[in-house]
């Protein structure tokens, strides 16, 4: 997570007129994603170029500059809009239109079903003009075509944002690889009701890295997830910091963005506080302050902040093998000092009991009526 912590850099991430390349090798799906509402491709078969968009549409089918769908309703009502397909390639084109079900990647980017997997949600209560959920139609070079759609709120449907997303989708089938193009407008959908803003930080890790042998640089690596248990679609403003003893800073706050996480998603994202030297205790700490990204000022709510922190440690080895050294330096100064005053005492002892000795045996000579002599 290295973007700035602005509202608009939520709006780029999910700004989602993108583009989804899903390509099928022996099974194995590629999928890609890029911020445009159009697919271009030249046919490696040489058919021509394939170029696939898709866009919302006012009442007389114009482009209206919607980067998304966006309805306030109540449970049991309907709504109607337009989407936009057109054949902006070289060759003719089969179309499939659908609506389907949004989720987050684990990563926190918007995406959306597989064309073969089944929405269980707003995709699921989207209908097309042919009263089904999905339609089938074929478009030559440069023709367009107005989808009329309604999404049917059913009546048990639960208050909060629902999200999912109109794709249009062309399929081409090659000798060892089918590519899926598909171009998607998202779908917000918020039933009334009572909601419940809210995102936690459910798992929040820090570990301290840098060169062991230098106590003054290094960085804290925090690894932290972000879970919506509510039922509002929230993107966040991050602030994180890392304290030593006694509070106070050791790195400069830093700040970030988290883009929107839908209602029942989480996402892992990952951040490193630069400038944090090894003061062994470390803080590591975050505070999410949540927002509705949505352009539509009706839709905003205030969302109380939510905050996480973590203990790490960062040994300074340098430092703690510079103090063992003085350490046992010191203790091998005492312990020769100790020594050579055991020495001294055991000397001065020693010498001071021969000198008493001496003078005992002149006492004893002299008593005797014996002339000392000196040996």
């Amino acid at each position: 997570m290295s973007s700035s912590p602005t509202r608009r850099s939520g709006r780029i991430a999910k700004a989602f007129g993108a583009v989804l390349l899903v390509g099928t090798l022996l099974t194995v799906p590629l999928l890609t994603a890029h911020p445009a509402t159009a697919s271009t491709v030249d046919d490696p078969e040489g058919a021509g170029t394939v170029s696939v968009s898709g866009r919302p549409a006012d009442a007389e089918g114009r482009p209206d500059g919607r980067t998304r769908f966006s309805y306030a309703a109540d449970p049991g009502q309907t709504v109607t809009d337009r989407f936009l397909v057109g054949n902006r390639g070289s060759a003719r084109q089969d179309f499939t239109v659908y609506g389907t079900d949004a989720f987050n990647s684990p990563d926190g980017g918007f995406a959306l079903l597989s064309t073969s997997e089944e929405p269980v949600a707003i995709g699921a209560w989207t209908r097309f003009e042919n009263g089904e959920p999905r339609i089938q139609f074929s478009l030559e070079p440069g023709e367009v075509r107005v989808l009329p759609f309604t999404i049917d709120f059913p009546a048990e449907a639960t208050p909060g944002d629902h999200v999912g997303g109109i794709v249009a989708s062309v399929v081409e089938a090659g000798t060892q690889v089918n590519v899926d193009r598909r171009v998607a407008t998202a779908v917000y959908a918020r039933v009334s009701g009572e909601l419940q803003p809210r995102l936690v930080v459910s798992e929040f890790e820090a570990t301290h890295v840098g060169d062991w042998w230098n106590p003054f640089s290094g960085s804290v690596l925090i690894r932290y997830t972000v879970e919506n248990p509510g039922n509002v679609a929230l993107a966040a403003n991050v602030t994180m910091g890392v304290d030593t003893w006694f509070g106070i800073p050791a790195t400069q706050a830093q700040g970030g963005s988290v883009p929107d996480i839908l209602p029942g998603n989480s996402a892992a994202f990952e951040f490193e506080a630069g400038g944090v030297a090894q003061w062994l205790y470390l803080l590591a700490h975050v505070r999410l302050n949540p927002f509705v990204d949505d352009p539509d000022t009706a839709k905003q709510l205030p969302v109380p902040a939510t905050t996480r922190d973590v203990v790490t440690w960062a040994v300074p080895w340098t430092v703690l093998i510079l103090i063992v050294l003085a350490a046992g330096i010191a203790a091998a100064v005492w312990w020769k000092r100790r020594r050579d005053d055991e020495y001294a005492r055991e000397w001065l002892e020693k010498t001071q009991s021969e000198a008493r000795a001496a003078a005992q045996r002149e006492v004893e000579l002299v008593a005797a009526g014996k002339a000392p002599t000196n040996d």
